[in-house]
């Protein structure tokens, strides 16, 4: 099992990408030049909510030409509520993988799932790049724009995420409150799923 921990950051429209990125706190720390992918993402649930009932996700996102399906899921007895459990694969058959995830520790009700259809989404392009700390760490920051859709309709998606990859969270969350003090960030506590879910 992967185990996501991840800050977000809600990005005002005056504040542009180019900004942060040239920020000298970012390029000194910088392991790679952005990377760049359009993401499309579909959430999947059943008709009586049977995985949001239980704060599993399910996804499928096309990220550029590469399909894959996601699981995400809480950690058990986890201090954190960022921490959840993550397992993905290449796989164009939502259906298909579920067994496939499960075989990598994706949680068992996956096989309850008899029934599903998408139920919100989002639309983006993403700049990422891996950003390496002083005590060995590393961070995956991403840069997203574009729009969050559900079922009744759609709102703008503008916000920054960093994704510990490897190490301790301690230089991470450090990384975190010097962004949030440079650019005047405010936290996003929802994820896009949860923002997409209530439209």
């Amino acid at each position: 099992m992967g185990i996501e921990l991840e800050w977000k950051f809600a990005l005002p429209e005056a504040l542009p990408f180019a900004d942060i990125l040239d920020w000298d706190g970012i390029q000194r720390r910088m392991a790679e030049t952005p990377r760049l992918y359009h993401m499309q993402t579909s959430y999947y649930d059943s008709p009586d909510r049977f995985l949001s009932s239980r704060r599993i996700t399910l996804r499928r996102r096309l990220e550029n030409e590469r399909s894959v399906i996601c699981c995400k899921a809480p950690v058990p007895g986890a201090a954190d509520s960022r921490l959840r459990g993550e397992w993905e694969l290449d796989a164009d058959n939502l259906i298909a993988a579920l067994p496939r995830l499960m075989d990598l520790g994706a949680p068992a009700e996956l096989a309850d799932c008899k029934e599903l259809a998408p139920l919100c989404g989002a639309d983006f392009h993403r700049r990422a790049l891996l950003l390496r700390f002083e005590d060995g760490s590393a961070a995956e920051l991403a840069l997203d724009e574009g729009r969050l859709f559900g079922a009744e309709r759609s709102i703008p998606l503008r916000e920054l995420e960093l994704e510990l990859k490897a190490g301790a969270p301690d230089a991470a969350l450090a990384f975190c409150r010097l962004l949030q003090a440079r650019f005047n960030l405010i936290s996003q506590e929802k994820s896009k799923f949860a923002r997409a879910r209530e439209l």
